[in-house]
């Protein structure tokens, strides 16, 4: 993928709704399961989307919260949906983050060029900010394909 398709790839997901992201059940790639909308006036039909970063050599996962907030969220009742929404803290039961800042590429990054020059194929760093976890994916290739309804794991609906 070049640069520019892979840079409007990322652009393309701003705020939208991760619901998932882990290595694929064969362990060589990394699934962001993004669900995309758009302002109905505009007529396009929300989509869930499998962003599928190939070759993945490092999936890091941090959190993205303070740590206050997470000394306010530890209530397990945070963790279920018909209880969490009543709790003061940052509600896990939602199951899904917002794509917020966004997506990025790192352009010049060290670890993508030194795991090409070990490869020898071309490699990438993005970070991936959310409101709830950061991600960092060093990887060859992204390849974004609409998904049917309901693969993801979990499903955005209304009011949540």
């Amino acid at each position: 993928m070049e640069i520019s398709q892979l840079d409007r790839a990322l652009d393309d997901i701003f705020d939208q709704a991760v619901l998932y992201h882990a290595y694929t059940d064969y362990m060589r790639d990394y699934e962001v399961i993004v669900y995309a909308t758009a302002d109905p006036s505009t007529g396009i039909q929300p989509a869930d989307l499998r962003y599928l970063f190939e070759c993945c050599v490092v999936a890091e996962a941090t959190t993205a919260l303070s740590p206050d907030t997470w000394r306010e969220s530890l209530d397990e009742g945070l963790t279920d949906p018909e209880i969490g929404p009543d709790l003061d803290g940052y509600v896990w039961a939602v199951r899904w983050q917002s794509l917020y800042p966004g997506a990025h590429r790192i352009a010049d990054s060290r670890r993508a060029q030194e795991w090409a020059e070990r490869v020898g194929i071309d490699f990438h760093e993005v970070r991936i900010e959310m409101n709830g976890h950061n991600l960092t994916l060093v990887f060859s290739d992204l390849e974004v394909t609409r998904l049917p309804v309901g693969y993801a794991p979990f499903r955005v609906t209304e009011g949540e």
